[in-house]
């Protein structure tokens, strides 16, 4: 399918995109509030500043696109691919992140405020800047992530997750308790 169909579609009322293709598809700055794009090919396609708020993205392959600037509020991208894509500044608060492949993806300054990324694999992701105040991570893995400057504030997260990522990202700036959450001390 290509982003004109999708776009024409979606404009008479249909928010049903489950399983479609759209590799490499074109979606800058559109509003797509509400579409279902579970199991959907998105990976390459160009989302960035587009309104995905609300939307379902289970399961939907999302590697290598581009979501700098979108809004993912309260969307579904549990099982999500989106490994290696651009999310700079994308809106993901009080998202579903449950399970998602997130490996090398660039989350620098995203907001992340409330997000569930429990069991996600985060290995190598570059999360400079990032709001994850109150983010549920738990079981998450953080191996060799970038954190530096993320606002850890409220997360949920055990030594588990912590553990090896702190040799690798110096949090020495930061207090970790190890009861189960994060605190920044602010100078």
């Amino acid at each position: 399918m290509d982003s004109n169909k999708l776009l024409s579609r979606y404009a008479a009322g249909e928010k049903n995109f489950n399983g479609a293709n759209l590799h490499q598809a074109n979606l800058s700055n559109f509003d797509l509030t509400g579409i279902n794009f579970a199991d959907a090919d998105l990976s390459g396609a160009d989302l960035s500043g587009a309104n995905l708020s609300e939307c379902n993205l289970t399961r939907a392959n999302l590697t290598d696109a581009d979501l700098t600037s979108a809004n993912l509020n309260n969307a579904n991208l549990s099982e999500v691919n989106l490994i290696g894509a651009e999310m700079i500044s994308a809106n993901l608060e009080k998202t579903n992140l449950s399970r998602a492949d997130l490996r090398g993806t660039n989350l620098t300054m995203a907001k992340l405020f409330g997000a569930n990324l429990s069991e996600a694999e985060l290995s190598g992701a570059d999360l400079r800047g990032a709001d994850l105040r109150e983010t549920n991570l738990i079981c998450c893995n953080l191996d060799e992530a970038e954190i530096t400057d993320a606002d850890l504030t409220g997360a949920s997260l055990t030594v588990q997750e912590m553990g090896d990522s702190i040799l690798h990202i110096g949090l020495s700036h930061k207090w970790v308790t190890w009861a189960g959450s994060c605190s920044i001390i602010q100078n």
